[in-house]
């Protein structure tokens, strides 16, 4: 499966795709932080998504024709609910927000079989339409609480894989939401995605494709 994983300098989702055996690639503005330049394209998600040729920072051309599908994690810093209020007040431009909005929309109407797009609870539930489903880290194995909105297309809601909301509960209110209170960094640290989630789409949306290779040959053998 050819697969783009959009905005995404982490590299968590290209690598929980590769080692299912997927060509996956990250696309980003920003130079990855996964140490694998060898699978990231560096520059606009939005040529990227167009398919055909794409070059890798090492240089290296890879003909991926149309991709299969589509995982994009468009900024969420104009379009989440808990920023609203700078737009209310006058501190930012509306401009902002209806900008970042045709942007996540570009990704809704790419030519691609299967599409996810993930961001925090935010303003496109109106603007577009409501998510196909919320998710929370602690449903896949990471006691902290994010709500995460998936959009869809042609692909099935995500399985919890390893609910320790239980567990997260025993903990202390500031630790379950770990992710909110990081130094300097915390907007970056904040957008990556959980590597708990991105083996579950990993293994729900792509499946293991080296099982079928391996057992392809035991049937030809």
């Amino acid at each position: 499966m050819k697969v783009l994983i959009a905005c995404e300098e982490s590299q968590t989702v290209c690598k929980a795709f590769r080692a299912r055996g997927h060509e996956a690639y990250s696309c980003d503005i920003q130079e990855p932080s996964g140490g694998h330049p060898e699978w990231h394209i560096l520059g606009d998600a939005l040529e990227a998504i167009k398919g055909g040729t794409i070059v890798t920072m090492d240089g290296q051309v890879h003909s991926v024709g149309r991709w299969d599908l589509l995982i994009a994690h468009p900024p969420c810093t104009h379009l989440s609910v808990s920023g609203a209020r700078w737009f209310k007040e006058g501190v930012k431009p509306l401009s902002l927000k209806y900008e970042a909005a045709a942007f996540f929309l570009k990704f809704a109407e790419a030519d691609v079989e299967k599409i996810a797009i993930e961001n925090p609870i935010c303003v496109m539930s109106s603007l577009y339409r409501k998510p196909d489903q919320i998710i929370n880290p602690w449903q896949f194995g990471h006691p902290e609480q994010k709500k995460t909105a998936l959009w869809l297309k042609n692909l099935p809601l995500l399985q919890e894989t390893d609910n320790v909301h239980e567990y997260m509960m025993t903990l202390p209110e500031k630790e379950r939401a770990r992710i909110w209170w990081l130094g300097s960094n915390h907007a970056k640290e904040r957008s990556k995605t959980f590597p708990g989630i991105a083996k579950a789409m990993a293994e729900q949306y792509g499946g293991d494709i080296r099982d079928e290779f391996t057992d392809g040959i035991s049937s030809w053998r």
